[in-house]
């Protein structure tokens, strides 16, 4: 078993998404301890002792296993990674030297209190995929407990209190084992299972989720990593591997391909499923914690609390106090990097951007006849032509089709919606030609015969059919 660099250097674009994930719901907005959103904390991959577990419902081990393709001698790099609840408590110093536990402890910039911080620790192995054979590879490991003071100073510069740390004793193993499967191809199923196995036991079994948080495995996740080879996609598998694919027991957890685009060496198994090949949004500026956060709503609002509310937030952790600097900085013309980004624009409205090919059903007709034309983007305001509801025309099965045109209704199967199966030949006129921002084309009808067709068309509340989903009929 060995460490390398060559491994850490490719986790370097996977961290930054592990990071998120491990962070994910750290401290929540408005950021301060009193908050009663912050009151329960630790919800994402939380393995707790094995002896507290059961009896809450609550698990100490996950289980990932996915398909790789390791080539010659292949070595297999694990990083587990993981939060370490250590709790803070707050102390004021007394006049004779001695200090006594106090709720709150009020400085200039911040209030401190009570508060569990994150401890981040990893795990780090490299292993050869052979030695993964049969019974596989194991690796025990332990935290131990540890107490820490950090004194709290005074404008002054003498002791006005003091923070102290306590961090219990936490162990577990990591377990890994490789199967070579029958086909034509070299694929291994890889298992990983991670696993609290600390001794701890609740006294007289009454101990509640605050005593066993302390002991457990916050926020557990890891990265996997071929120095030669690749792993299979679970989300998206090549036909001949489905079934084995399917066959994957995965718990607690779900792994996905990381790194950069293109690449198939380094998963992350995840407590929060995500898709392949996660990144972080370039706009961000830095993590703000907050479970599905978005960056623009959660900077205005953080912004505008008050002094004290700000002076709490930072005295409940150091993360939450760099929330509390950014958005107090943020320049007007950074914020407005967070408003309103459409990433599947990105490649038409960059400069040297690749202009998008005319869609099948947007064809140039007669100068007379107003048509959409995806040259220049319909929502730029510098457009001359741009898409009109009213006016604009598509081609459908040769047949130019666009407001008062009747049509055929045949839904296609794809469609979510039941209720327009019953539509299915009957007639309707158009109302609209719409277009979306990704280049679609939607037409909004109401039904001939329909006794509120008026009612919808004052309303402006229309079913709506993309082009293939209807066939042109001449005007009555």
């Amino acid at each position: 078993m060995t460490t390398t660099a060559a491994a850490d250097s490719r986790f370097a674009t996977a961290r930054q998404v592990a990071d998120a994930v491990l962070f994910e719901g750290y401290v929540l907005y408005p950021y301060r301890a009193s908050a009663a959103k912050n009151r329960l904390r630790w919800q994402f991959g939380v393995l707790v002792p094995p002896a507290w577990g059961p009896a809450h419902e609550e698990h100490a081990q996950q289980q990932t296993e996915i398909l790789m393709e390791p080539k010659g001698d292949a070595r297999l790099a694990v990083e587990l990674r993981f939060l370490h609840a250590q709790r803070r408590t707050v102390q004021q110093a007394l006049t004779d030297g001695t200090f006594t536990d106090v709720a709150e402890l009020h400085l200039a910039d911040r209030v401190l209190v009570p508060w569990d911080e994150g401890a981040e620790e990893r795990v780090e192995l490299s292993v050869g995929v052979a030695e993964l054979a049969g019974e596989g590879f194991t690796l025990p490991f332990r935290r131990p407990a540890r107490e820490s003071t950090e004194p709290v100073l005074g404008p002054d510069g003498r002791a006005v209190g003091r923070l102290v740390r306590r961090t219990e004793e936490v162990e577990g193993v990591v377990r890994l084992r490789a199967t070579e499967l029958e086909g034509a191809y070299r694929v291994f199923k890889l298992t990983a299972v991670v696993e609290n196995t600390s001794p701890w036991t609740p006294p007289d079994g009454a101990a509640d989720r605050d005593a066993a948080l302390p002991r457990s495995l916050v926020a557990a996740h890891l990265l996997l990593g071929l120095d030669a080879g690749s792993f299979l996609s679970m989300t998206d598998p090549p036909e001949w591997a489905r079934a084995a694919v399917a066959s994957c027991a995965n718990r607690h957890t779900w792994p996905v391909l990381a790194g950069e685009p293109g690449r198939a060496d380094v998963v992350l198994s995840s407590p929060i499923i995500l898709e392949d090949h996660p990144a972080i949004a370039p706009e961000s500026l830095g993590a703000m914690y907050d479970a599905t956060e978005i960056d623009e709503i959660l900077a205005l609002r953080t912004a505008a609390l008050t002094d004290r509310e700000k002076r709490e937030a930072r005295g409940t952790d150091a993360r939450a106090a760099a929330v509390i600097d950014l958005a107090d900085t943020m320049p007007p013309e950074v914020l407005e990097r967070l408003h309103g980004a459409v990433r599947a624009l990105r490649e038409i409205t960059e400069p040297g951007g690749a202009q998008p090919e005319l869609p099948e059903t947007l064809t140039e007709l007669p100068d007379e006849q107003a048509v959409f034309r995806p040259d220049t983007p319909w929502w730029d305001p510098a457009r001359d032509d741009t898409a009109d509801p009213a006016r604009d025309r598509i081609l459908v099965d040769g047949t130019p089709v666009g407001v008062g045109s009747r049509v055929l209704l045949r839904p296609g199967l794809r469609r979510t919606d039941a209720q327009d199966l019953f539509l299915q030949g009957m007639a309707a006129r158009v109302e609209a030609v719409l277009h979306d921002v990704d280049g679609g084309v939607h037409l909004a009808v109401t039904v001939e015969g329909d006794p509120g067709a008026d009612i919808r068309r004052e309303q402006g509340r229309f079913l709506y059919f993309q082009p293939d989903e209807v066939t042109p009929l001449e005007d009555a």
